[in-house]
């Protein structure tokens, strides 16, 4: 005979099982499964009755009740605890904000308005959230300084007093106003837009891990944001023994002068005006090589040249297609606004020779300037690493939609920021640690759904199953510090 039987476990949990007895013993038994709470064990009942009748002729066939099965909801609850446990592990977890937690995390998963944010969350399963909490929370932001914490955790993370080199460039960010303000200008754009916009200052270390955000008015010159990035980073940290690393937007005397004296050493492009002398004796005496290295010394730093032919069969490229359009602007063919080499005037258009001659005498030559006592090889191939602020610029921007649409005071795009930084982290050690993009990662976890289910009346979870793949990339992401 078969019966099912309720058994206590040694975690407070109650099996219910299906007993096989045979003289008195039993010879067989079936785990059905382990309840929690009144409402699973009800439903791992309805189970155990169910295989105990499956082979049996029902006494009553028109009465004999049915297994009624449906699916209440569902949502992604693994995606949803892989990204938190990120947000843990970056240490963020010591702003105590869950509010906040799932913003970034909702940021992440579908970019979107903060109300609609909402929709995202109850997605991944997270419980409503009340538009009143979501706005406090969006106010506490600034007034506890969460970008400080934030910038500080990331600090730790990124190996914080054996940190010694940094990345830093800058974006803008534009908005969809005819109106500015004493924050939103209109200024030189990265996009080439004309409506107001801010300036985004970025430092990440070597592997694009951001290390802090900073903002700017829309107008500021670019040579104006380093100082103040540097500045902020040196009173939070209280690091100098640190390099850093700027392109030839950021290079001035003075921006050199004041990261020296406060300690620093750098790498910054050189802005190339006319072709240095050193290049020009190699380009007359025509022995210049690929790869080849000049240097020039100045008082307090030195200048690298390096011209390298892969960049120069570029530049030509590019010389030759701005020649090209300058030349059909010429001809009335196309508009002759923004066309490089030609020089307008009052009643004449004509091709600017000399500006072409010094752009073909440039092809494939890159300065650096630095005040770092290492080889000049390595001086280039530190500069060279700058591609991973650009990673992290296209990330936040195109992963993560940085741009603040929804957003028109100042506390309010700080705040819509300070949320992008925290995601961006968790986003970049996401990569770090799978090798996919954070696109591709949350495509891959997004559609393994658990799901609360009713059998006969009665809810209960169920858990997805998980993919050999899945489990290697939560391997992945679960390995290092």
């Amino acid at each position: 005979m078969a019966f099912i039987r309720k058994v206590k476990t040694s975690s407070g949990a109650t099996a219910v099982q299906i007993a096989h007895k045979q003289k008195g013993r039993i010879v067989k038994i079936i785990h059905i499964g382990s309840a929690h709470t009144e409402d699973e064990l009800n439903v791992l009942l309805d189970i155990a009755r169910m295989r105990l009748q499956a082979n049996q002729l029902a006494l009553f066939p028109e009465v004999q009740p049915a297994l009624q099965v449906g699916i209440k909801r569902s949502f992604s609850e693994l995606l949803w605890n892989s990204l938190r446990e990120q947000y843990h592990r970056l240490g963020f977890g010591r702003l105590d904000d869950e509010v906040f937690e799932a913003l970034c995390i909702a940021r992440i998963v579908e970019p979107t308005s903060k109300l609609d944010s909402l929709r995202v969350l109850t997605d991944l399963g997270v419980k409503p959230i009340n538009q009143n909490k979501l706005y406090r929370c969006l106010g506490k932001i600034g007034k506890q300084d969460y970008r400080k914490m934030i910038s500080q955790a990331c600090f730790e993370y990124a190996s914080g007093d054996n940190l010694t080199l940094i990345l830093y460039d800058v974006t803008t960010l534009y908005f969809e106003v005819q109106e500015e303000d004493d924050y939103r200008k209109p200024g030189m754009s990265k996009e080439r837009r004309l409506e107001p916009q801010i300036i985004i200052g970025l430092l990440v270390d070597r592997n694009g891990f951001p290390l802090g955000l900073h903002s700017f008015e829309g107008n500021k010159a670019e040579t104006k944001t380093i100082l103040p990035a540097i500045e902020a980073f040196q009173a939070l940290h209280g690091l100098s023994n640190v390099t850093i690393v700027a392109d030839a937007a950021m290079l001035s005397a003075s921006n050199l002068i004041a990261l020296t004296a406060a300690g620093y050493t750098y790498i910054v492009g050189s802005r190339m005006h006319k072709v240095p002398y050193e290049i020009a004796e190699y380009q007359k005496s025509g022995e210049i090589a690929d790869q080849q290295i000049v240097v020039s010394p100045q008082e307090g730093y030195r200048v690298i040249y390096q011209y390298r032919a892969k960049r120069a069969a570029l530049d030509l490229r590019n010389i030759e297609k701005q020649v090209a359009k300058a030349k059909r602007a010429l001809s009335g063919q196309i508009p002759a606004k923004r066309t490089k080499f030609l020089s307008i005037q009052t009643k004449s258009k004509q091709l600017n020779q000399k500006l072409i001659d010094k752009a073909i005498a440039l092809a494939g030559i890159k300065g650096y300037v630095t005040n770092l006592d290492i080889p000049d090889e390595e001086v280039i191939a530190y500069y060279h690493q700058l591609f991973q602020v650009e990673a992290s610029f296209r990330m936040a921007k195109s992963d993560l939609k940085a741009r603040p649409v929804y957003h028109r005071k100042r506390e309010a795009i700080e705040a819509h920021l300070t949320i992008v930084l925290a995601a961006l982290a968790i986003s970049r050690r996401i990569e770090h640690q799978t090798g996919m993009s954070i696109k591709q990662f949350v495509k891959l976890l997004r559609p393994i759904r658990s799901g609360i289910v009713t059998i006969n009346g009665n809810e209960m979870l169920a858990k997805p199953e998980i993919s050999s793949t899945v489990k290697s990339v939560l391997n992945d992401l679960a390995s290092g510090h």
